[in-house]
């Protein structure tokens, strides 16, 4: 599933959008997560694209008349094309803008989302029970601390709860906590107040490395250009089981913790 650094790297894919008018919008398939609102057609039509903006793994594109949320899902691309390319069969829904260019949502496994959230993105109900933004100044070590007192489950599930913070999936839960060295299985309360402070710089510094290499392309995930992250190459632990950890050597392991693969090396994470 695409996490934060892919689909920021998304939003900033479709900058060349801004200030653009709506002259179409097409729903080839409005059974995606949750139905496609049949009213998009005319709610979009002539209407400019003034702000793209993301709240955890969500897009959000603003209009006069409100707010598209969108969502990727498992296996999602929204992709930003010329007018001209035919649309393939997995391609549910587009935008058409009168510049040529179209917005499209490629979604083979149609878990992604198209919504209207309306004047107020922040009340819908998909966004107001989210946490802080990782990469906000607002989330630091002190504050995570208090937030995991009362927390039995492992560190990993913990940061992956998007009620706790917001997007930090597998992929990056396990490389920052390699990066912090701390095992992830590890009750949340039981880590320390220190530690949580380098937790935290680990995700934000994980996280922007991520976003430099332009996010990890595993599977179907490219950026709204069509071009794929690299930041795969610089996993540390991630998809290595049984390899030499970068670092001292000892060979990665895998655990399942909350029904996903855990990476770490049981030398460097204590």
């Amino acid at each position: 599933m695409p996490e934060l650094p892919e689909v920021e790297t998304t939003r900033r894919g479709l900058a060349p959008l801004l200030n653009q008018t709506v002259s179409q919008v097409v729903i080839r398939n409005p059974a995606l997560r949750w139905p496609i609102p049949g009213h998009l057609p005319q709610t979009l039509l002539n209407q400019s694209l003034l702000e793209l903006s993301r709240r955890g793994k969500y897009i959000l594109a603003r209009f006069d008349a409100g707010s598209l949320l969108l969502h990727l899902g498992m296996s999602g691309r929204i992709c930003l094309l010329e007018k001209d390319e035919a649309p393939a069969r997995h391609d549910h829904f587009d935008i058409h803008f009168r510049d040529g260019h179209v917005m499209r949502l490629r979604d083979p496994r149609r878990f992604g989302a198209v919504l209207w959230a309306g004047q107020e993105p922040g009340e819908h109900v998909l966004l107001k029970v989210l946490g802080p933004e990782p990469l906000d100044d607002g989330f630091t070590g002190a504050w995570l601390y208090r937030q995991l007192r009362n927390k039995t489950a492992p560190i990993k599930n913990a940061i992956m709860d998007s009620h706790l913070v917001v997007g930090v999936g597998n992929i990056y839960a396990s490389e920052s906590l390699f990066r912090s060295g701390i095992h992830p299985g590890t009750a949340a309360n039981k880590v320390s107040k220190l530690r949580c402070e380098t937790l935290v710089q680990e995700i934000k510094a994980t996280l922007n490395d991520a976003l430099l290499a332009g996010g990890s392309s595993l599977r179907d995930f490219f950026g709204a250009d069509g071009n794929p992250g690299y930041f795969q190459q610089e996993y540390f632990v991630y998809g290595r089981t049984g390899q030499p950890c970068k670092v001292c050597g000892t060979p990665i392991k895998t655990v399942r913790l909350g029904q996903r693969s855990t990476f770490f090396c049981a030398h460097c994470q204590r």
